[in-house]
Protein backbone atom coordinates (compact mmCIF):
# COMPACT_ATOMS: atom_id res chain seq x y z
CA UNK A 1 0.00 0.00 0.00
CA UNK A 2 1.42 3.40 -0.92
CA UNK A 3 0.35 5.09 2.34
CA UNK A 4 2.84 4.45 5.17
CA UNK A 5 1.84 5.08 8.79
CA UNK A 6 4.75 6.39 10.87
CA UNK A 7 2.89 6.52 14.17
CA UNK A 8 5.50 4.30 15.88
CA UNK A 9 8.22 6.77 14.93
CA UNK A 10 6.31 9.71 16.41
CA UNK A 11 5.46 7.80 19.57
CA UNK A 12 9.15 6.98 20.04
CA UNK A 13 10.23 10.57 19.36
CA UNK A 14 7.76 11.86 21.94
CA UNK A 15 8.54 9.01 24.36
CA UNK A 16 4.84 8.26 24.61
CA UNK A 17 3.19 4.89 25.01
CA UNK A 18 0.29 3.82 22.79
CA UNK A 19 -1.89 3.51 25.88
CA UNK A 20 -1.27 7.15 26.79
CA UNK A 21 -2.00 8.27 23.23
CA UNK A 22 -5.23 6.25 23.19
CA UNK A 23 -6.33 8.00 26.40
CA UNK A 24 -5.53 11.46 24.97
CA UNK A 25 -7.31 10.73 21.70
CA UNK A 26 -10.29 8.92 23.23
CA UNK A 27 -10.01 5.69 21.25
CA UNK A 28 -9.08 2.17 22.29
CA UNK A 29 -5.54 0.83 22.41
CA UNK A 30 -6.64 -1.76 19.88
CA UNK A 31 -7.56 0.98 17.40
CA UNK A 32 -4.17 2.65 17.97
CA UNK A 33 -2.53 -0.73 17.34
CA UNK A 34 -4.45 -1.17 14.08
CA UNK A 35 -3.48 2.31 12.98
CA UNK A 36 0.18 1.72 13.89
CA UNK A 37 0.25 -1.44 11.80
CA UNK A 38 -1.43 0.23 8.83
CA UNK A 39 -4.34 -2.21 8.93
CA UNK A 40 -7.01 0.48 8.68
CA UNK A 41 -8.84 1.63 5.57
CA UNK A 42 -9.14 5.21 6.79
CA UNK A 43 -8.91 7.59 9.69
CA UNK A 44 -11.28 10.40 10.64
CA UNK A 45 -9.88 13.91 10.47
CA UNK A 46 -11.10 14.44 14.04
CA UNK A 47 -9.02 11.47 15.21
CA UNK A 48 -6.02 12.61 13.19
CA UNK A 49 -6.35 16.08 14.69
CA UNK A 50 -6.36 14.68 18.24
CA UNK A 51 -3.34 12.49 17.49
CA UNK A 52 -1.46 15.51 16.13
CA UNK A 53 -2.41 17.55 19.20
CA UNK A 54 -1.25 14.82 21.58
CA UNK A 55 2.03 14.26 19.73
CA UNK A 56 2.58 17.94 18.83
CA UNK A 57 3.13 17.09 15.17
CA UNK A 58 1.71 17.55 11.68
CA UNK A 59 -0.35 14.94 9.75
CA UNK A 60 2.60 14.56 7.37
CA UNK A 61 4.74 13.40 10.28
CA UNK A 62 2.39 10.44 10.71
CA UNK A 63 1.26 9.65 7.16
CA UNK A 64 3.60 9.28 4.20
CA UNK A 65 2.92 8.53 0.55
CA UNK A 66 5.27 6.16 -1.27
CA UNK A 67 4.12 5.21 -4.78
CA UNK A 68 4.17 1.56 -5.77
CA UNK A 69 7.22 0.55 -7.79
CA UNK A 70 5.03 -1.55 -10.11
CA UNK A 71 2.77 1.37 -11.14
Amino acid sequence: MPIIVNLDVMLARRKMRAKTLAEHVGITEQNISLLRSGKVKGVRFETLEKICQALDCQPGDILEYQPDETG
